[in-house]
């Protein structure tokens, strides 16, 4: 006893660093392998398949060089280098130009008929087909067939299963027979309009087709064999047949293939199957392996006697007596008569007499639910026909140690990080004719959907709103406030049972003061922001909803202790008052969710707030299918297990069967978890007593489908769907794992952040000098940050390029969506082809995000059509303050060391920009470069020659690059040889040569 607490210690750290960390690093190892692996693999079948279009094309080059043209000279061939990237490149790009055509061109009406005839007898333009053709691309068709899929589902949940000639059941059988002919004339009128199944495109060409048309086959058979009872003439066998109603579970997902993304999730679990196909076969392998040396070392030996004192065969016969009575008892046990009983040889529920057993008995095992139990067994086991002896063989537990390192440690981790590679795989898959990676989309996604900040901020600043309001948007007020919810927290661990009165006082009072504090707050922000700004805040919602929780169970307990005076003259038992009154015990909930305040602190801890959520926002649909397969099995079990008698010595007792849907879905997320589905399976299998109502003849119940129900649910359930949470946590997480140099959906949200603070009002646009101002404040990868020096500055602002409004505002979603292009290079290439990369781009957009609204797309990468002219561009203002900066430099340095020659027309124009300025020289927010712009742009040449120019062509070219090798040779300025342009084949100017710019 003394030293329990230090026991208990030793058994966190055991399972924190043993089960927690030590046995996860299994799944890193077989993640990392098995990626690996499949890159290995990915590239190998790369390299035969070059090898063999290079063969291909040489074969064809010799095919084509045989075959002489009809004057006997060989045919021209273009003969080129071959390309390895290039057809494959090429072959995408027309895969992704195929299906966007395809989503542009398909009309919004009814699909087009096949052109086949249907059933060798309807025609494309027989009546019967078009009318059939017609009603089964309606707009609603789907819908309703969802509707009634629906309705199926309910009416099959409420079933009766222990009283088939319930009146309830009655009704519901009369509409399962309407479901049923809804469903037949479905499959009727595809018949008719797509064909059986010879021609391609035909009915049962689909997978999804074929399970209906089995649905609705079997659902007539049933009701065929309902009327033939009915009559009377009914056999012996009709219950095996009428079995086939089961198959009506399968209804639901028929919704599977109207949903996408539910179809998405379903797709990557077959693709799951079908990669751990290889991998599954192994296991099984290796799983007969242990079965049969299990069968060699265990076989025969798990009898035992009912009587503990015989132990072989030959001695466990006659009777026993059983005592009820325990000695814990407070009765005496000698009050009791003992029980006479049969000495019964039994076999364990779980042994290795014989392969098909051992293999059940170690996939138990495996599960990790009894397994002490069967290894206990193990180590008692003797000799065949001989009683258990405790820790006879000890050394039996070795072979378990073996076995779990080889499938609980192995093959199931396996499993698990097949169903992550798949399920990343299945993502990145959907992008490859859109040439865009995961991380790229994910930017992209974000982008789309993020909207700019609000920050109310009083206008008058002399008034005592404005005094309070930087108050509380002062780090120092959100420091306090942490320290207060930090407090709070400490004040609520220091609670205990049968604690002294005087404590219970002063922490009351402690948490009244606490609960002041955070009113005031509130009562504080509501006075600088006004009381809608307040609430548009959903951390200001959160908080008001926590304080008024306070609030409310402080004053109830208040009341309490005011009544219990009243009553009993004595309010010092606060603990009876509150047994005696209203029992709010849930609203000091709220004093716990103060600590949620914590998580928006730090940058680190809202990423990973943020990643938490999106992970959220992608298990819906994984969700949706984990309940269609609960909902499938559920059903089952009431149909095949629902009239067992419940019995409180089983595992189908009151708490635990099949009785109805609620109850079926509360045992199969027991047995999801591993908790007892052995018991539950073997109370379930055949020659069970039933249920008195059920009305049975023989008064047997129960299946040996009971085996392969839980081993199927087990496996589907615990090893393949609910591992689809682990992917899709992992594929949120992945930034974890990668460089975090690299921009990620993750960081955008401080973006939003930033901008709310040039922008307060949430306008969607600053200058872009506040928008320069705003990246170099903002930390890399996202932004420039501070110690980024002014070139590289100015190239990222060259290559961002966002076009300028008339007040020489920057957009916050171009901004946003220039920086994400600039900092991932999509789709970003050399100046001359910046103009074509931004159509292809485009239509990627356009491909993968289906934006409907013509606005969106223009804001997230402008239609330099559509802009007014002339553009003016953040490119091409920093392009021509390095230029301006350049010349001062080489200019200046000219005229000191007294080497100055002619000045030509390019020099006077800059002469002019940053000579005497004090005639007409713009003020307030205008820069050198406006004021350069606007200057150069009045003024022309006396003579009508080539040279007169505006700066503009000076400056950029129509790309989003600032390069001068786009403009035509006539329409070029030519600097004096005293000024030289630096340029450079990639993407921005060369700057290597120019000084350092002070922007």
């Amino acid at each position: 006893k003394k030293g329990g607490k230090n026991y208990a210690r030793d058994v966190i750290v055991l399972v924190l660093f043993g089960n927690d960390t030590l046995l996860n690093v299994f799944l890193a190892i077989a993640v990392d392998n098995l990626a690996n692996a499949q890159e290995l693999t990915a590239a190998e079948e790369e390299q035969e398949e070059e090898e063999k279009e290079k063969q291909q094309q040489e074969l064809e080059k010799e095919m084509e060089a045989l075959q002489m043209s009809g004057d006997g000279s060989p045919p021209k061939v273009e003969i080129c280098p071959p390309s390895p990237s290039a057809p494959r490149s090429k072959g995408k790009g027309k895969r992704g130009a195929k299906k966007h055509q395809e989503e542009e061109e398909e009309p919004s009406g009814p699909k087009p008929m096949l052109p086949y005839s249907s059933m060798f007898i309807l025609t494309s333009t027989n009546p019967i087909r078009r009318t059939a053709h017609w009603i089964v691309n309606m707009k609603y068709f789907d819908f309703i067939i969802m509707g009634v899929i629906s309705m199926s589902s309910v009416a099959l949940a409420a079933e009766d299963p222990v009283d088939e000639k319930a009146s309830q059941n009655d009704f519901l059988n009369n509409l399962d027979y309407a479901f049923t002919v809804v469903f037949t004339m479905e499959m009727v009128l595809k018949v008719l309009d797509l064909g059986v199944v010879l021609h391609p495109g035909s009915y049962l060409r689909e997978f999804w087709n074929i399970m209906d048309a089995v649905v609705v086959i079997c659902a007539l058979v049933s009701i065929g064999f309902n009327l033939y009872d009915e009559s009377g003439n009914a056999g012996q066998n009709l219950s095996t047949i009428k079995s086939l109603r089961v198959l009506r579970v399968l209804r639901p997902l028929k919704t599977i293939k109207r949903v996408p993304k539910l179809k998405a999730v379903f797709d990557c679990v077959v693709n799951s199957l079908k990669n751990v196909i290889n991998i599954l076969i192994v296991y099984i392998l290796f799983q007969f392996i242990f079965a049969v040396i299990a069968v060699q070392l265990f076989n025969g030996r798990f009898f035992f006697c009912t009587d503990e004192s015989k132990f072989t065969f030959e001695d466990c016969k006659g009777k026993f007596f059983v005592f009820q009575a325990d000695e814990s008892d407070d009765v005496n046990a000698d009050k009791f008569m003992p029980k006479v009983e049969d000495r019964e040889w039994k076999l364990r529920c779980f042994h290795y007499d014989n392969v098909a057993v051992a293999m059940l008995t170690l996939f138990a095992v495996q599960t990790g639910e009894g397994w002490p139990q069967v290894l206990q067994n193990s180590m008692a086991a003797t000799y065949e026909d001989m009683g258990p002896i405790t820790n006879f063989r000890i050394e039996m537990s070795i072979f378990y140690i073996i076995y779990f390192v080889v499938f609980p440690f192995f093959f199931v981790n396996i499993f698990v990080a097949l169903i992550i590679i798949t399920f990343q795989e299945q993502g990145e898959a959907e992008l490859q004719d859109g040439e865009i990676d995961k991380n790229q989309k994910s930017c992209i996604d974000f982008v789309i959907g993020a909207r700019p900040l609000e920050r109310y901020m009083p206008k008058q600043s002399k008034a005592l709103k404005h005094f309070i309001w930087r108050i509380v948007v002062s780090d120092y007020f959100e420091y306090f406030i942490m320290m207060l919810i930090v407090c709070n927290t400490v004040l609520l661990m220091m609670k205990f049972h049968q604690a002294p009165q005087l404590l219970k006082v002063i922490l009351h009072y402690m948490n009244m003061a606490f609960t002041g504090s955070f009113l005031l707050e509130c009562i504080l922000k509501m006075i600088a922001f006004g009381i809608k700004n307040f609430f548009k805040d959903p951390w200001n919602t959160f908080d008001f909803i926590t304080v008024i929780g306070s609030i409310v169970d402080a004053a109830v307990q208040e009341y309490q202790a005011v009544i219990l005076n009243f009553i009993k003259g004595d309010a010092r038992d606060r603990k009876d008052g509150e047994e005696n009154f209203i029992n709010v015990g849930f609203l000091r909930l709220f004093r716990a969710a103060r600590l949620i305040k914590l998580l928006r602190q730090g940058y680190t801890i809202r990423i990973l707030l943020w990643t938490f959520v999106q992970s959220f926002k992608a298990l819906p649909y994984v969700c949706l299918l984990i309940g269609m397969l609960f909902f499938i099995y559920a059903i089952i079990g009431m149909q095949v297990f629902g009239n067992i008698e419940l019995n409180p010595e089983t595992a189908i007792n009151r708490h635990n069967n099949f009785r109805s849907f609620v109850q079926g879905l509360m045992l199969l997320f027991r047995c999801a978890t591993g908790e007892a589905w052995p018991s539950i399976m073997l109370a379930c299998v055949k020659n069970r007593k039933c249920d008195p109502a059920a009305d049975k003849p023989d008064n047997e119940c129960g299946s040996n489908l009971a085996y392969s129900y839980f081993v199927s649910f087990i496996f589907f359930c615990s090893f393949l769907m609910l591992n689809l949470f682990v992917a899709v946590i992992m594929d949120n997480f992945d930034y974890l794992t990668r460089d975090s140099s690299i921009l990620g959906a993750h960081h955008l949200d401080e973006f939003v952040r930033i901008w709310a603070e040039y922008d307060p009002n949430a306008t969607g646009k600053i200058h872009y000098k506040e928008a320069v101002e705003m990246l170099r404040n903002i930390e890399p990868p996202l932004g420039f940050g501070s110690k980024c020096p002014d070139r590289l500055a100015a190239k990222k602002l060259i290559r961002m390029n966002m076009p300028l409004d008339e007040d020489q505002s920057v957009q916050f979603t171009t901004t946003m969506f220039a920086l994400i292009r600039e900092n991932l290079s999509i789709k970003m290439r050399c100046a001359d082809e910046m103009d074509q990369a931004d159509e292809e781009l485009r239509d990627t957009i356009r491909l993968i995000w289906p934006i409907e609204s013509k606005k969106m797309l223009n804001l997230l990468l402008p239609n330099k059509s559509e802009l007014p002219k002339p553009v003016l561009t953040v490119g091409k203002i920093y392009a021509g303050m390095l230029i301006l900066d350049g010349w001062r430099t080489t200019r200046f340095g000219k005229i000191q060391t007294g080497d100055v020659q002619r000045s030509s027309f390019f020099d006077c124009l800059l002469d002019m920009a940053v000579g005497s300025w004090n005639n007409g020289r713009p003020h307030g927010e205008e820069d050198e470069a406006s004021c350069l712009l606007s200057r150069c742009n009045t003024m022309r040449r006396s003579k009508k020659d080539k040279q007169n120019l505006e700066l503009t062509d000076v400056v950029v070219s129509n790309s989003r690059r600032g390069s001068m090798s786009s403009i035509p040779d006539q329409h070029r300025l030519h600097p004096s040889s005293s000024y030289r342009i630096h340029q450079s084949r990639s993407r921005s100017p060369s700057l290597r040569s120019l000084p350092n710019i002070k922007l």
